[in-house]
């Protein structure tokens, strides 16, 4: 399964991103077979060929998408992956995240090496600005991941994105580029009475 020829967009000690390509789809969806316990309820990436296929399609194909496969550097097996949609050039240059480990690179910190290089490559080369990333409130490792790699707590959106079956409600995690330069979070939020 393993892909040892792989060209990184960027790497660290542990990982390299690179896109997605098509012929990724077997490991891919093997992947996401033995993390389903892991994934659901929150997130339900493609689990047959002609899913990913069309998936990956996508992301390769749509200017307003970028996928970024999480590869461990040592064997090359697919760790996880990060997409950026609904991407904004003009006065916006604006992206949001999505992401997601699989089974057997969780709690090894690789998705956070991962998250870093995309939001790094996602700042430099792309030329974004912001990044933003909306999370289910009881999604507990996807809020300590965008905590840990700098996002800030920006709002809270009831039935906002439309997950198995209801409208969830999710909270709305940014980063801007300054953000990132300074190593600071942005300015505290103000308002609101719910104590988030």
């Amino acid at each position: 399964m393993a892909h040892t020829t792989a060209r990184w967009l960027a790497e660290g000690p542990r990982v390299g991103i690179r896109p997605f390509t098509l012929e990724d789809g077997e490991e891919f969806t093997a992947r996401v077979r033995e993390s389903k316990g892991l994934h659901q309820p929150w997130l339900f990436p493609p689990d047959t060929a002609e899913a990913y296929a069309a998936y990956a399609g996508r992301l390769i194909d749509d200017p307003a998408k970028a996928g970024f496969l999480v590869c461990e550097k040592t064997g090359g097996d697919i760790a996880g992956f990060i997409n950026i949609n609904n991407i904004v050039h003009g006065a916006f240059q604006c992206g949001a995240l999505g992401y997601g480990a699989f089974a057997h690179a969780a709690g090894r910190g690789l998705m956070k090496e991962g998250l870093n290089l995309v939001v790094d490559h996602a700042f430099g080369p792309m030329g974004l600005h912001r990044l933003e990333i909306n999370v289910q409130p009881g999604n507990a490792a996807s809020i300590g991941l965008a905590r840990s790699c700098g996002f800030r707590l920006e709002g809270y959106s009831p039935q906002m994105l439309y997950v198995a079956g209801a409208w969830r409600d999710h909270e709305r995690w940014a980063l801007t580029a300054e953000m990132r330069r300074s190593g600071r979070p942005g300015p505290p939020r103000t308002g609101g009475t719910d104590g988030r």
